[in-house]
């Protein structure tokens, strides 16, 4: 199976127009105004999908089985509050009363939100379909609910098994001025997507077992950007949550905290080139700080001392990262000095965003949290490669190497000052 960026452009687009109908549509249900949030197409392994659902919150999902152009499942899940509240919804709009009061799901409450889900899965599936030019078959909906991953995906042919990569379409739907929202998924059969991919494909593409291998090589990166942050805060870090997306260039920003952030970003150029930001809010950036000059600094700003430290630990870091990368590319990747950010959300992202537009719509994005153990220190890593070098890079790699080579590198201090 092959991919390229053109039919992946064409998957992302279908996820966002079926977002946008099935928006439209929980909006004429209701008679609330609701609005599309991020949608991605996630290369995630089991794990990562098994770890969303392990918040201990009861979750309520609905569930279609897909045959036709698509063949897989697509589901609707909702935190258990957030379904009780979309009922109560229904109940005002609605002749019929349907009491939950008790927080309870009884047949009618159960039947609520099995009709919300059935009507939004199909939204999502109309909107594929229209893309598509094409039939996509819908079953009877499945209600389901649980806590784990289990009773939603467990049995799920099309799930993932712990370390397996799988394409996975995630939406959130958000109602405008109420804390109601869901996340949609969908699981495709590799038969069928591989079908799709080859129909739709422009390029050459990159084989789907080369993308699972540099996933890895950038888990491990991650995992040796922990360990340098370890050796140089004296504070224990791990990596927490690695997935790769494929997004718009748009959509970044809108994933990034809308929280005064402080950074460091570089550049880099070799096979592949493109743009690494390491992201921290500003209490984590402090405590960086703290951990790194041994004196008081300006709790307002970070003044000259505290921008070298974080400058330091990120050129350092991005060493680690991309050092590891063109050790198992057999490749050469330089990076440029650091350039400190302390910004607003999506301010801090937005100039990386407009240098890479001029020349290409969607990204792989390798989206990382490193977090402290016990103190205030998360760190969210945002590797995003030139798609036509990544393109080139990948078709050169052997995905044997990945295991045999070291990712650690040598590094000098840098004087940033």
């Amino acid at each position: 199976m092959k991919l390229d960026v053109n039919a992946l452009g064409t998957f992302y687009r279908m996820a966002r127009e079926g977002a946008g109908l099935a928006a439209g549509r929980l909006t004429h249900m209701t008679g609330v105004e609701t609005q599309v949030g991020v949608t991605k197409l996630n290369f995630m392994r089991g794990r990562e999908i098994e770890r969303d659902f392990e918040d201990s919150r009861e979750k309520i999902g609905v569930r279609v089985n897909l045959t036709g152009a698509i063949e897989g499942y697509s589901m609707i899940v909702f935190d258990r509050e957030n379904a009780l509240r979309t009922v109560e919804t229904l109940r005002s709009e609605s002749n019929e009363p349907i009491d939950v009061a008790g927080g309870e799901f009884d047949e009618m409450t159960e039947s609520a939100v099995t009709e919300v889900g059935h009507i939004m899965n199909s939204g999502f599936i109309d909107g594929w379909a229209d893309v598509l030019e094409t039939v996509i078959d819908v079953s009877t909906p499945e209600f389901v609910q649980g806590e784990t991953a289990e009773p939603f995906f467990g049995d799920v042919d099309s799930a993932p098994e712990t370390d397996d990569l799988a394409l996975l379409f995630q939406s959130r739907i958000e109602t405008v001025g109420a804390e109601v929202g869901f996340n949609h998924y969908l699981f495709p059969k590799r038969e069928s997507m591989a079908s799709l991919l080859d129909r739709l494909r422009t390029s050459g593409g990159i084989e789907y077992d080369k993308l699972d291998g540099f996933d890895r090589m950038a888990e491990r990166g991650a995992e040796e950007v922990a360990k340098t942050a370890t050796t140089l805060t004296g504070i224990d870090t791990s990596v927490e949550i690695r997935r790769l997306n494929f997004v718009s260039l748009e959509a970044i920003p809108e994933q990034v905290a809308d929280e005064k952030l402080v950074g460091v970003a570089f550049e880099f150029d070799g096979m592949p080139s493109g743009y690494l930001l390491f992201l921290f809010d500003e209490d984590s950036a402090h405590e960086i700080v703290d951990a790194m000059v041994p004196m008081e600094v300006d709790e307002d700003g970070f003044g000259e001392m505290g921008t070298s430290a974080i400058k330091e630990l990120g050129n350092i870091m991005a060493s680690g990262f991309l050092d590891g990368w063109a050790n198992v590319l057999d490749t050469t990747i330089d990076h440029s000095t650091p350039e400190f950010i302390h910004d607003m959300g999506a301010a801090a992202v937005d100039p990386v965003i407009i240098q890479l537009g001029e020349n290409q719509e969607f990204a792989f994005v390798f989206d990382t949290v490193v977090v402290a153990d016990g103190r205030e220190f998360d760190c969210e890593i945002y590797a995003i490669p030139d798609e036509s070098d990544l393109e080139r890079a990948l078709n050169d790699l052997d995905v044997d190497r990945i295991e045999e080579t070291p990712t650690t590198a040598e590094f000098q201090e840098v004087n940033n000052t």
